[in-house]
């Protein structure tokens, strides 16, 4: 069972270069803890200052070093030649693989902004990948017909990533657990599932590779967690943040409490069949974030067994 992280994006703070700080202190806290990936999230059009994902992303790899890092691209969003340059830049800074995370995003007040049809999410998604792959290979990409949504003429991307980029596809109703499974090279669950509607989601994502005979790429999951340093203090922490209905989630997709308590619930996910669980942690103390972090050395220890 791996553990990596997704470095929190957004900071209620009045100096903007703090939330800065902060996601490059965590990028290396995390390295100190062994962890397995470094992600960082995408949104747009944000009241609160939302460090962007390429920009942030290239400064926390000189924290993190030569393990496998990504970030999460909400595809409909972006025009797919400066996502192919992007993450063709990021990957050529990294000895470890680029994992793009990526989805179609929700119909929210991000698409508007941007000047994008939010109906148009899914067709746009699916030419988005095709594209990216196509300008990774080293194509030379011209699109044009009746339902093409960027009107690319012979676009090309140098440098193209040195290694091939795996692409995990976050879904969670299920016609898009079938696109995750047509399309992409893993999947991601959201994190606000129970964990009986994670063992059911899985098992819709396993149906759907064999139905399109395609193998059971990875499966990770998103949780929000608090790793204390007793079990006592992990509940004074965290008790209050949750009792106000932390991000609309049911409590039991939470995982909360001292290392042993954390280690558990991710050995649960891991019987389930999850491969990996992609950590965000759900308090906003500096400090506590960066001790939680530090624990999971140890959690990842005593996952040793699973």
């Amino acid at each position: 069972m791996r553990v990596s992280i997704s470095v929190q994006s957004a900071y209620n703070v009045s100096d903007p270069r703090e939330g800065a700080r902060r996601m490059i202190d965590r990028a290396r806290e995390a390295r100190e803890a062994d962890l397995d990936a470094l992600f960082v999230g995408d949104h747009h059009a944000t009241a609160l200052p939302y460090y962007q994902n390429t920009a942030i992303l290239g400064r926390m790899l000189a924290e993190w070093g030569d393990r496998p890092a990504g970030a999460l691209y909400l595809l409909p969003l972006w025009h797919p030649l400066i996502v192919a340059e992007q993450v063709g830049t990021l990957a050529s800074l990294m000895e470890g693989r680029f994992i793009l995370q990526c989805a179609i995003g929700p119909a929210d007040n991000q698409f508007p902004a941007m000047g994008v049809s939010a109906r148009q999410r899914p067709s746009r998604f699916e030419q988005s990948l095709s594209i990216l792959r196509r300008l990774w290979a080293g194509e030379t990409v011209t699109t044009g017909g009746e339902n093409d949504r960027f009107g690319l003429r012979e676009a090309r991307l140098s440098p193209c990533p040195p290694a091939p980029v795996e692409v995990w596809i976050g879904a969670s109703a299920p016609p898009a657990i079938d696109r995750a499974a047509r399309l992409g090279d893993g999947w991601l669950a959201a994190p606000g599932l129970t964990p009986a509607d994670a063992a059911d989601q899985l098992g819709l994502y396993r149906d759907a590779c064999e139905r399109h005979n395609r193998p059971v790429g990875v499966c990770a999951i998103r949780r929000d967690i608090y790793v204390g340093g007793t079990a006592a203090e992990a509940e004074q922490t965290a008790a209050g943040i949750v009792s106000r209905g932390y991000r609309g989630f049911p409590p039991e997709a939470l995982i909360l409490g001292d290392m042993d308590r954390v280690a558990g619930a991710f050995g649960e996910l891991a019987e389930i069949g999850y491969d990996e669980v992609v950590v965000r942690h759900l308090v906003q103390d500096p400090a506590q974030v960066l001790e939680s972090i530090g624990r999971l050395a140890t959690v990842r220890e005593r996952l040793a067994g699973w």
